[in-house]
């Protein structure tokens, strides 16, 4: 069996982000770069079903030169090879050009019988790259799942929702994508983080994955942000003594502000 995990380098959530002045993006060269949290817990499914069935894992990502870095880990983890797309051309890409680009790296491992990402990225958001990828490779969407499981040439997901629980089910091959409630990750091991400088990772650009495209028609995004401010500091909210008027003190406040 041959499993495909999607992976991304992103800026810590815990460290302070800024965007570029030139084009209103994350500053990735000021951030402190890490392996997104959800895809990380994509890769420990990955891993954990490679245990169960013998499966051979392929991590995909796409990013400059430092992306590299996530790569190594998922491969420190227990993945066996990885596919680092690094092209300059790519800065910036929205989530078209994003999964149109991971679909055509996951048809060069050849037939990946199940595909795994996050259901989201911590920099993002847009929670559309999976279902796109799916779609582009004509495979079913499993998205959001909580848990997941295989078995006779089938996956079966399930899926918390606003109104209770779901279950899904889709035979192979599939794209299945993970929430942050799926699995704890692992942590890479002194050997693993040892085997993982021998694993093969292969370097792709645009052009060889795109080697007829006309460069002049391919967008790397439809739309540009035009605009940033810093967000605003925190006002000093009012403090209000219950001398027994606090209550007619907070709608008076309510009116003012006209939100009753």
């Amino acid at each position: 069996m041959n499993i495909v995990v999607l992976v991304k380098q992103v800026p810590d959530t815990a460290a302070e982000r800024a965007l570029s002045e030139a084009d209103h993006t994350i500053d990735r060269e000021k951030a402190d770069l890490v392996l997104d949290e959800i895809n990380e817990r994509a890769a420990e499914e990955a891993l954990t079903l490679k245990e169960a069935v013998g499966a051979e894992v392929t991590v995909v990502s796409m990013g400059p030169d430092s992306a590299i870095d996530t790569i190594r880990k998922v491969l420190a983890m227990g993945a066996d090879r990885g596919i680092h797309i690094c092209d300059d051309r790519l800065r910036g890409a929205d989530v078209v050009t994003t999964a149109k680009v991971l679909a055509v790296a996951v048809r060069t491992v050849g037939d990946a019988d199940l595909v795994l990402a996050g259901n989201a990225t911590t920099d993002g958001q847009a929670s559309a790259v999976p279902a796109i990828v799916a779609d582009l490779l004509g495979l079913p969407p499993l998205t959001h799942a909580r848990e997941l499981r295989m078995g006779a040439g089938r996956v079966w997901v399930e899926r918390e929702t606003e109104n209770g629980e779901a279950t899904l089910d889709a035979p192979l091959p599939a794209l299945v994508s993970v929430t942050e409630k799926i699995n704890e990750p692992r942590y890479p091991s002194f050997k693993g983080i040892m085997a993982a400088k021998k694993k093969p990772v292969a370097t792709v650009d645009l052009d060889d994955l795109f080697p007829d495209a006309d460069e002049a028609g391919f967008r790397v995004t439809r739309t540009r942000v035009v605009e940033a401010v810093p967000r605003p500091a925190r006002a000093t909210g009012t403090r209000v003594t219950d001398d027994g008027s606090a209550g007619r003190q907070l709608v008076a406040y309510l009116i003012a502000q006209k939100l009753v």
